[in-house]
Order: structure tokens, then sequence, then C-alpha cells
């Protein structure tokens, strides 16, 4: 692989590689040289959490492992890296210039997205634009099928908020006919895209089920303190929070300081990560969060494996696994075209079917099937118990037991 310097350093440590992937038809076309690969990613602000956590380890992994194999196999021959990269600063802004730099001076062959809903959002129209496959799952949003048919090149492999949010409050009814809850929740929500589109799915979820929403709070990017809003709700018994990595925590930590104690207790991203577990350790056991694992799949367990021997950490139990299923779609969509053109390998990840650490997988809808999106921690990891059709999921162990004392 080839290293080339363009403002930032691109190196093995914070390579970007995510299961996003974007070309440039009339550039890839032609040429033996390598393959010029640049991504605008949050290296730096709050979002580097989620972003180094889901995003830059399993693209480290990938470049890791094509590495192994002498380059990445372009018709008959295996073709070195260039990679270049550029820290979006958590700034939508920023992810625009830097990736209209990519495009227009960079002149890459792969176009690689960043993390988040909102950051994807604002960069969509111009991977659309210029012709770039643009796949991530960690765009989260209730339009996703919309956009998947507006911009052909967009797989937005998570889906719609809906299909997060309403096996949450299918796990909470469960709950409640289990008798450990009644029909009173609480939610609160971070006031960006993400936690705004989460949170009207949710709504209409509640309600279908028959819940009672008490209280329904959002709040701003980068609050930390959330007292005053769980001494409101203390005496509830099922709490969702559709929160970002640091809220999660601080969400987390504010419970235990105050003896928030519901007997369900959902938070959002952030708690499939291994920097939440390493945190709280067994606490949390019994805690709902997005994602979830088959740990009883081998495919699973050496994915871990392997992640964890390359770059030193575990995987998150939600996005990771997902990024890095995509990523060998994709693979083996260039290999069978012979080609790196964008439009072929689109129409390929759209009509074929793969074979990745989730399984045969097809992406004919550009999202991924048969993924957990809500789980239980248990372990340093996430049991996957919903929706209710994916196959393999695991037992819910309820009520979430109280925080221990001090």
């Amino acid at each position: 692989m080839k290293l080339t310097r363009r403002q930032t350093i691109a190196s093995l440590a914070g390579l970007g590689m995510a299961p996003m992937i974007g070309l440039r038809p009339a550039r890839a076309q032609s040429g033996n040289g390598p393959v010029k690969i640049g991504y605008a990613i949050s290296m730096s602000g709050p979002n580097a959490g989620g972003a180094g956590t889901t995003i830059l380890p399993n693209y480290q992994l990938w470049v890791h492992e094509l590495n192994e194999k002498g380059g990445l196999l372009v018709g008959d021959q295996r073709r070195e890296i260039e990679v270049i990269e550029y820290d979006d600063r958590s700034n939508s802004e920023e992810a625009v210039r830097a990736v209209e730099r990519l495009i227009n001076q960079d002149e890459v062959d792969i176009l690689l997205a960043p993390w988040g809903t909102a950051m994807n959002l604002a960069v969509g129209p111009l991977f659309d634009r210029h012709g770039y496959i643009h796949s991530t799952p960690t765009a989260i949003t209730d339009r996703a099928p919309q956009l998947a048919e507006r911009w052909p090149g967009f797989f937005p492999l998570s889906g719609t908020a809906a299909s997060w949010a309403t096996p949450v409050v299918e796990l909470m009814d469960e709950a409640r006919s289990a008798g450990h809850i009644d029909d009173d929740v609480a939610m609160i929500s971070v006031a960006d895209a993400f936690g705004i589109d989460l949170a009207a799915a949710a709504r209409r979820a509640f309600a279908e089920y028959d819940f009672n929403l008490v209280f329904d709070e959002t709040y701003p990017v980068g609050t930390q303190d959330f007292s005053s809003m769980l001494s409101e709700i203390r005496d509830v018994k099922a709490f969702a929070a559709f929160s970002y990595p640091p809220d999660s925590i601080a969400i987390t930590e504010n419970a235990q300081l105050h003896d928030f104690n519901p007997n369900v207790m959902y938070i959002g991203i952030g708690g499939a990560f291994p920097m939440y577990t390493d945190r709280f350790g067994a606490s949390v056991d019994g805690v709902l969060t997005h994602g979830g694992l088959n740990m009883s799949d081998q495919r699973t367990l050496d994915y871990i494996e392997r992640h964890e021997e390359v770059t030193g950490r575990r995987p998150d139990s939600a996005g990771s696994i997902v990024m890095y299923a995509a990523l060998e779609a994709m693979e083996q969509a260039i290999e069978r075209t012979g080609t790196l053109d964008n439009r072929a390998i689109a129409e390929e990840m759209k009509s074929g079917t793969f074979d990745t650490v989730l399984g045969e997988i097809s992406l004919a809808s550009q999202m991924m099937p048969n993924i957990f999106k809500v789980g239980q921690i248990r372990d340093g990891y996430v049991v996957g118990l919903g929706p209710r059709d994916v196959p393999n999921r695991g037992e819910f162990v309820m009520p979430k037991q109280p925080w221990p004392e001090d």
C-alpha cells in the first residue's frame, strides 16, 4: 500500500476505509497504477469516538487483509492502494469542503463516507453528483428508501429510523407483558438529524403499542448534565435515550449517580462501543442499546478475533460487523466485474449475493438485511434481540438489575 500526504498523513493507525466506497468511472477505467482512495472523517471533535470505533478500525482491518493479498484485485492485477485522508473535525461544512477537495483536487478513484447521520446527509449530494458509491452503516433516517432511489449509488446499510426504533418498543412490550413495566415511558433524544428521526419513529411506535409517553424532551448536542431530566422521571420504569456516544456515557453516569433505576433502560449510540462497557463494567449488564451480535455464530467470533489481532481493540457490537460485511461485498463486486467503474460495481452490489461475516447477503434494497438493531449488554458485548424476525435472536433478560451500591 502506498501512503501519501495530502495536508494530513494517511497512516495505518488512522486509516479510514468505510463500507462506503465510491469511484469516478472516467478515472477508474484506465491505468494500472495504485487505486487512489480518499475520505474525510471525524478524527477530532464529538464524532471522533464513533468514527474511531465503528469506522476506522474496520478500514484498518480491511486494508491489512488486502495488503496480505498483495492489493485490491482489479481484473487480473493486484493494485496497491494510495490513501488520502482529511479530518472533518465533526463539522458538516468541513466535511463538505474536504469531500470537494478529494473529488476536484485529489481526484480520488474511491471515495469513502464519513461517520454519522448528519454528516452523511450533508455530503450525500456530492457523492451522487460526481458519481461515487456512498455506502455507510452510520446514516439512519426514515428517508433512506427515497434517498436510495434518488441517489443510485447510495447504500444506507442500516435502513430506516423506524426499523431501529420499533424493535426497542417491541422489547418494552415484552417487558410489560411480563409485568416488569407499565404503560408509562420516558424518552429523551439528541437534537440533531439522528435523534430527531429516531424520536419521531419511536413516538409512532409507542402510540401503536399503546404506551403513554409521559416525558419527551430533546437536548442540545454536547449536553453532559442530565440530572434535571432524570429527576423528573425517577419513578418511571421504562426509559429510552436516542443519544450519541458522549451523551450515552453521561446519561449512564447521571443515572448511577442519582440512583435512576428503570426496569428497562435503552441507551443509544455508544452503548455497543467497547469504551462504554470498559467504563461501566458489569454494572451495565442488562441495559438495552443499539445493534447486537449473534455470539453463537463462529463467523462473528472469528471476525472479533481478527479485529482484535490487527487493530488491538474490540469491535463494537453494532455497525462494525455491518461495515466489514459491506466492505467484503464491495471487494467481491470489484473482483467479479473486473473493473473500478462505479456504475458496474454498484449494479453488481445490487444484483449479486455475497459471502460475508454476516453470512450470505443481498443488497438489492441497498440496505443490509437481517441485522440486529437492538440488543442487551452482556459480558462486554451486545446480544442481539430485535427485530424479532432476525434469526438466532438471544434471550431478553429482564428486568435490568439495580445499579450496584458503591
